[in-house]
């Protein structure tokens, strides 16, 4: 062999593990979507969560992982124009939160991976072929079942027996209002109780139907999984104390709130988990190749101060099946 070949060889057996470190340690990129505010106390538990989820499996960051996250994905005009603007900073790996974001995601890229929690019927609104074989550019994990939305009015008879009337408040807009609503009215028979929906869309529309539907005796109020209600917790949670209306929640913010009772999954740990689908991502995984994951658990919250300014007394049945009773 030539001096000048071997001294070439042996140069490049030299770069080549520096080359290979250089590509293994530079900073992966996730891009987080998310519908909540910045400011909101759920944000930060959310972002805890995801990022514990992370460091877990050994992922630093601002070492060899970097996440830029976008809050205040609401209105459908800004969700297009966030998803539009995030996708073209190309991301490795995109982290989101609900269908319609996940569906504005997908309408700016059918090749960004994309990893969704506390989602509803993905199938039903298109962001994924089945549950089993996703099998496009998105995955992650559900935040409801429709079998628990039985349960919501089940809960709130036990609670509240002297309910007749339940008004449903739902997002219009989104194909698991309609599943979940759809739910609640096959229930509604077993426990004699007459159920009407509320599909407002911003804080108006609800204050106005609470009034209206609070003119009434015997009410009592479930609040479904969906964007629009949880941009507007605080408000619901008000107008339920101030008229007096029973009511369930879809998770435990409501609750910790001052709400009567929530019944639902553990979304904190979806974004823990969903660090597990990003990781997976990251390591060459495809997400039409990881199936979409239902709850597996399902928490009961109740707040016993609410219960007690509604002048109700939680039966023992239901406060021994309680995950949390707030004092």
């Amino acid at each position: 062999m030539k001096r000048r070949e071997f001294i070439s060889l042996v140069g490049g057996a030299a770069v080549w593990p520096l080359t290979a470190r250089a590509q293994q340690e530079r900073i992966r990129r996730i891009g987080a979507l998310l519908s909540w505010s910045q400011n909101d106390p759920e944000a930060l538990v959310i972002v805890g969560a995801f990022s514990q989820g992370l460091q877990e499996l050994g992922w630093k960051l601002g070492s060899n992982v970097r996440i830029d996250y976008h809050w205040g994905a609401v209105d459908d005009e800004r969700i297009r124009q966030y998803a539009t603007d995030l996708v073209a900073t190309a991301p490795d790996v995109i982290l989101a939160s609900g269908g319609t974001i996940v569906r504005a995601l997908q309408r700016a890229t059918t090749t960004l991976p994309i990893v969704f929690a506390n989602t509803g019927d993905p199938v039903g609104s298109g962001v994924v072929a089945s549950l089993a074989q996703p099998g496009g550019n998105a995955t992650g994990f559900l935040n409801l079942e429709y079998g628990m939305s039985g349960k919501w009015l089940e809960m709130l008879k036990q609670i509240a027996p002297r309910v007749t009337r339940v008004a449903v408040i739902r997002d219009p807009t989104a194909g698991s209002g309609l599943g979940q609503f759809g739910a609640i009215m096959g229930a509604a028979p077993t426990f004699g109780v007459e159920v009407s929906p509320i599909d407002p869309r911003d804080a108006r529309g609800i204050e106005r139907a609470a009034v209206a539907f609070s003119r009434a005796p015997n009410g009592g109020l479930i609040v479904t999984t969906s964007r629009l209600a949880r941009t507007y917790r605080d408000l619901i949670v008000a107008l339920a104390a101030r008229h007096k209306l029973p009511a369930i929640y879809p998770n435990r913010n409501y609750v910790t709130a001052g709400g009567l009772l929530s019944y639902g999954p553990d979304y904190i740990d979806q974004f823990r988990k969903a660090a597990g689908y990003v990781d997976r991502i990251l390591k060459g995984e495809k997400p039409g190749d990881l199936p979409v994951q239902q709850p597996t658990k399902l928490e009961l919250v109740i707040n016993l101060k609410t219960a007690k300014s509604l002048d109700l007394d939680p039966p023992a049945t239901l406060l021994a099946l309680a995950d949390e009773v707030i004092e």
